[in-house]
């Protein structure tokens, strides 16, 4: 493994504030690929061909762009790509998990707050009826004076987005290295962990069905069900993460990683990526590494 570190941003938020609204007008995006342990609800207008990386996510935007993170190591970045807009607009709030405690998260007018917080520690990237939604609140939150009713216009606006259908997750599961929670549906949980450590071998879905005690149509239903995809896809996402992972952090090939991340051969492993990320492992890994700063 190569020994890389990722930038680690340091904010502006001190201790004592609940957030921090940061407003930029510029012609390009110049901050690298960074982690930080400040929640984060990202705003761009006006930079329509920008790529946004979060995790093994890797996208062209549109003209509208709106993004919470909040995993502590997952991470993110916006960079120029083809953009050539030199009016980009961009807003970042930053605000302390210790902001919304458990206790806050458990009373039952913040549980789609708290759904959509655990959703995002993927990353998630909102829509663009989710962004009509609130964007008059990231307007005005820009200017607002009075810190009580900032805060309120910050409440109203993860209240609006945790309401919205409107989003999907970023990062794929086996890349992001986040904390297990309670809430976590079990039988999910232990299918997670069995594919976490059996993916780089051959998986029946006989086996995994019986892992969890469900016949073999009951078990496809219900990781439909849970991850909106099929079993065939879900694995395939997961090892594409552990792979899309060796990608960044070792130097193996290209071939040893697809075979040590359960692609039965090279031609497939390179067809299956390019069809999920939109170019070949390579191509990815050159791209990351220019994208990425050592410290």
């Amino acid at each position: 493994m190569i020994g890389t570190a990722l930038f680690k941003e340091v904010s502006p938020l001190s201790s004592k504030d609940c957030f921090i609204v940061i407003e930029r007008l510029k012609s390009t995006f110049n901050f690298p690929i960074h982690v930080h342990p400040e929640y984060e609800l990202n705003f761009i207008e006006h930079a329509k061909g920008a790529q946004r990386i979060v995790g093994d996510s890797v996208e062209t935007i549109g003209d509208d762009e709106l993004v919470l993170v909040t995993n502590p190591t997952l991470e993110h970045a916006w960079v120029n790509h083809e953009c050539k807009s030199q009016a980009i607009h961009e807003v970042t709030i930053q605000f302390h998990r210790s902001s919304f405690p458990e206790e806050l998260l458990e009373r039952n007018q913040f549980q789609s707050i708290k759904t959509l917080f655990e959703r995002a520690q993927k990353g998630v990237a909102f829509g663009v009826q989710a962004i009509e939604k609130v964007r008059p609140l990231l307007k005005t939150i820009t200017c607002e004076t009075d810190g009580f009713y900032s805060v309120m216009k910050l409440m109203m606006i993860l209240h609006e987005l945790s309401l919205s259908e409107d989003f999907r997750e970023l990062a794929s599961h086996s890349f992001i290295r986040q904390e297990r929670t309670h809430e976590e549906d079990l039988r999910i949980r232990k299918v997670i962990d069995y594919l976490n450590v059996n993916y780089n071998k051959q998986v029946r879905l006989s086996d995994v069905a019986d892992l969890i005690n469900m016949s073999e149509p009951s078990f496809c239903r219900y990781i439909k069900q849970r991850t909106s995809k099929s079993f065939v896809d879900f694995l395939t996402d997961i090892r594409l993460g552990f792979a899309i992972r060796a990608l960044i952090d070792s130097s193996q090939s290209v071939a040893e990683i697809g075979y040590a991340c359960g692609f039965n051969n090279l031609s497939n492993f390179n067809r299956i990526f390019k069809k999920r990320k939109g170019m070949p492992p390579t191509e990815f890994r050159e791209n990351y590494r220019k994208k990425k700063v050592i410290v």
